[in-house]
């Protein structure tokens, strides 16, 4: 069974409400029926009903059993607006303020994720990450013990002797330019929880990457991934963590007991920790276009899921990341 295929299986069994704020565009049109459809998802579109409808008309696009909710028409808007100004008074929201910003979707969207309305929300196809994020840091926060929003790739390689029969959790590749020490010991802590949530690893081993193994250089970039070694043991002494190393050392078990002989991650790591935004990013693109891996990305470390794709993003896209969510929100 493919790691989508997996994942998939397990909304099916707890099926959970993924609202969409960008309600009239195409592909998320499409993607919603597939998702209510299919039974992977209870979904919320949100827009003018009449544009939601002509938008499934034009595709042919039957969104029987989809609720179609307008933030401008909406019986819940003023109890959101209330809501909504209770959370950001002390940030200077004024009453009409709020008001105004539950008329767009992707505040409403986050309020009821907030308030329970919605398990989850998946956007993107229009708006930017920062679209999304900022609202989402603002009201929905992050989980207790993290301060950190950051993403995991879900890795699926051809070469099943990696990983975890082929799956490999790359974090952080999208939101956190260059991370202190600090913020990679709870970006590691997030990739482990989303490696077992969402891939089934039992066991995460995470190494936490660089270009040294064990000392074998020197240099400030080598001491702040130490550092957040020892940081990300403090946070979750349960978890196997280990670094800085290599990705060779990570990965292959004859070259990890060479260069760090004993440790519990090296040759067999699941998880890889990117020291910062440039190799995370370059590392999940250089796996997913040479090496043929299937990549999928999400957002963790919200105390509710949220998870932004792609502007170019295809239907497939959209209900991939939905199921996605779904699974996180269970």
């Amino acid at each position: 069974m493919s790691l989508i295929e997996m994942v998939k299986d397990k909304a099916k069994r707890n099926v959970k409400t993924i609202v969409f704020p960008e309600g009239d565009e195409a592909r998320t049109v499409q993607a919603a029926a597939i998702l209510q459809k299919e039974g992977l998802a209870n979904v919320i579109l949100l827009g003018d009903p009449e544009a939601v409808n002509k938008t499934a008309s034009e595709s042919g696009t039957d969104l029987a059993n989809v609720c179609v909710i307008d933030p401008l028409d909406s019986e819940k808007s003023g109890y959101y607006a209330e809501q909504l100004y209770e959370l950001r008074k002390n940030k200077g929201v004024t009453a009409e303020a709020a008001a105004e910003l539950v008329r767009d979707p992707m505040y409403y969207g986050i309020m009821m994720v907030k308030l329970g309305d919605a398990d989850g929300l998946v956007s993107g196809a229009v708006h930017t990450t920062g679209d999304m994020l900022r609202p989402a840091l603002q009201i929905i926060k992050t989980k207790p013990g993290t301060k950190v929003v950051s993403s995991s790739f879900l890795m699926e390689c051809p070469n099943k002797a990696l990983g975890h029969n082929g799956l490999l959790v790359y974090a952080d590749c999208v939101v956190m330019p260059c991370p202190t020490a600090e913020e990679l010991a709870q970006i590691a802590v997030s990739a482990c929880e989303t490696a077992r949530n969402l891939c089934g690893i039992e066991e995460p081993k995470a190494a936490f990457l660089s270009f040294s193994t064990k000392g074998s250089a020197k240099h400030e970039l080598v001491t702040k991934v130490q550092t957040a070694v020892k940081l990300a043991h403090e946070l979750a002494p349960e978890l196997l963590l280990d670094g800085e190393m290599q990705l060779d050392a990570a990965l292959i078990p004859e070259i990890g007991e060479s260069k760090a002989p004993g440790s519990p991650v090296a040759g067999h790591a699941n998880v890889l920790i990117f020291p910062d935004l440039q190799a995370g990013n370059i590392g999940y693109k250089m796996t997913q276009r040479i090496g043929g891996a299937e990549a999928f990305a999400v957002l963790q470390g919200l105390a509710k899921p949220c998870n932004d794709l792609s502007r170019g993003c295809s239907v497939e896209d959209i209900v991939n990341t939905a199921v996605m969510t779904a699974v996180q929100a269970q």
